[in-house]
């Protein structure tokens, strides 16, 4: 229904950017603060962490959390320390992959937002290439813009997986829809 279940509202100094469920906890980044909080599923705080440059999305892979920084690099954070295990850089073809924002780990793969754009990479985990784009730049067709709008800033920004129907959803900044997406799994 869209209707709000729980809401747990952040300093106005801080700007949240990314959220995993992992372990039965709820892992949150924020984007200049460098810095995360823990909670549990009633959105109680459980503990604060601390972490090195800017945070831009957050996923989990079932055992670590994964995040991105704006950069072509992701890395692979430990849930209890959220020191980093590892990382690749992503790369398409011999181009590295910048911007790279909003994050969802599904089907054993990593799709990632391209910021100020339109695009989704998915990514392969284990060496970062990318293995097919998502271009939903069509989906902006599909409703009438809200008064303000600015096509340059107002771009795809959000996915989620729901893994009982093997579905995505998808919205964007200041979007007044959120798209339900059946994707064809990729070929090997």
């Amino acid at each position: 229904s869209g209707k709000t279940l729980r809401a747990r509202k952040l300093a106005r100094t801080i700007l949240g950017e990314g959220l995993a469920l992992l372990h039965k906890r709820l892992y949150q980044i924020s984007w200049r603060n460098q810095r995360g909080a823990v909670y549990d599923l009633q959105l109680k705080p459980l503990r604060e962490f601390e972490y090195q440059g800017e945070g831009w999305g957050l996923t989990d892979d079932g055992h670590s959390l994964l995040i991105s920084n704006g950069s072509s690099h992701l890395s692979w954070r430990d849930a209890e320390s959220f020191a980093e295990r590892r990382s690749v850089q992503v790369r398409d073809g011999a181009a590295p992959v910048t911007l790279l924002n909003e994050l969802e780990y599904a089907r054993g793969l990593i799709f990632a937002n391209v910021w100020m754009s339109n695009r989704i990479a998915i990514i392969a985990p284990d060496s970062g290439v990318v293995r097919a784009w998502l271009v939903l730049s069509p989906l902006l067709e599909r409703f009438d813009k809200p008064a303000g709008w600015n096509a340059a800033e107002h771009v795809l920004n959000g996915i989620a997986y729901d893994e009982a129907r093997d579905r995505f959803y998808v919205t964007g900044k200041c979007w007044p829809v959120l798209f339900e997406l059946d994707i064809a799994p990729l070929a090997d």
